[in-house]
């Protein structure tokens, strides 16, 4: 680091958040879709492309994908906010309502970034615990709101990595905590069209309460990096005083507004990779020296009774990716491998067959 210029002082550790991408033929590590977007819709954004006017700035209020949006979730236009990735999403809220002097909250083991852009913005972490099957302790996050008062509780449902969903009734009661807190519950929902119930359901003017989403997994538009949020106006109408000017592109604007009319292609694609879900489950259920935990997400994390690292390391000796959490608190000894094909989902079965015979022989 050069003594020129220096970051700020509680930046000057801080590590940045990394996803090793190796090119192997099978990458099951960052629960991206196996699959592409369907040709249709490359050609119907390729064709609106050709009509855009490059030289003026996009809709800096992206009015029609905010529309777009709105019909699909059954919502009016002006309770999202649209950003460059879920991501994106995240890290303006706690510009917002985080910072210097203020608490975020978070239940641990969870999504990296949350953390992170945390750090990031200067806002101060208060972490509360899971129980044995990783669902949120509400006595816990009772005592931990009663006794921080952080300004933004975050509740991650699929949570990454472990998968588990949160019920109903606990978003419900953690979004009454958050209120008598005057605090923001943020409910981050990645993988939501993989669960059995959406928070979506839950929003109104009411509520302290927002959904953040993603196009990066169900519509395959990891690429193009736009993220949006469910809430409540007055909050999206602070988020946009906050954001940067025109920051979303025209391009992006387009992708997530046409695709939104391959709504059945979503979905029958959702429905294969968690019909693949249950397949892989129950084989990692029956290997020996395997434990593999429940999942509502498109990955699965299980546990495994050796080293590992060494065994994350022979997998991708046969050419399969997945992501190591071995040394993460709470997961220790675990990977997670994301749901693929089923030619990629054989692959990694067989991968992991061959390892695990190799390390007992």
């Amino acid at each position: 680091m050069s003594d020129l210029v220096q970051p700020r002082d509680d930046l000057v550790a801080l590590a940045g958040y990394h996803s090793p991408q190796v090119d192997v033929p099978v990458r099951l590590n960052t629960n991206e879709s196996p699959y592409a977007p369907p040709p249709a819709f490359i050609e119907q954004w390729q064709s609106a492309l050709r009509d855009v006017a490059w030289n003026r700035y996009p809709d800096r209020a992206a009015v029609a994908l905010r529309e777009s949006l709105g019909s699909f979730l059954g919502q009016p236009a002006e309770r999202f906010f649209c950003a460059n990735g879920s991501n994106e999403v995240l890290q303006t809220i706690l510009l917002t309502y985080g910072g210097a002097g203020r608490r975020a909250a978070l239940f641990e083991p969870t999504y990296a970034l949350h953390s992170h852009i945390a750090r990031i913005t200067g806002t101060e972490i208060v972490t509360g615990t899971r129980t044995p099957t990783f669902a949120i302790d509400l006595d816990d996050a009772d005592a931990l709101v009663a006794s921080h008062a952080p300004s933004v509780v975050f509740v991650c449902t699929p949570n990454n990595p472990t998968g588990t969903t949160e019920a109903r009734d606990t978003v419900q009661r953690l979004c009454d905590l958050a209120a008598r807190s005057r605090a923001l519950l943020v409910v981050d929902e990645a993988y939501g069209e993989f669960a059995p119930w959406s928070a979506v359901e839950l929003v109104d003017e009411s509520r302290p309460l927002v959904v953040v989403r993603t196009y990066s997994k169900v519509w395959s538009l990891a690429a193009a990096r736009l993220g949006f949020l469910v809430g409540p106006a007055w909050v999206v109408e602070t988020l946009e005083n906050v954001a940067l000017p025109y920051a979303l592109s025209t391009p992006t604007q387009l992708a997530g507004t046409i695709a939104l009319q391959f709504a059945t292609e979503m979905e029958r694609r959702v429905a294969s990779l968690v019909e693949e879900r249950g397949r892989v489950f129950a084989a990692l259920a029956g290997t020996n020296g395997v434990d593999v935990f429940p999942s509502g997400a498109n990955f699965l994390l299980f546990r495994v009774d050796r080293d590992a690292r060494a065994l994350w390391e022979r997998l991708l000796e046969r050419d399969v990716l997945v992501r190591d959490f071995s040394k993460w608190p709470g997961i220790e000894g675990c990977l997670r491998v994301t749901i693929g094909t089923a030619t990629e989902n054989d692959a990694f079965l067989a991968a992991l067959d061959a390892a695990l015979a190799e390390e007992s022989g």
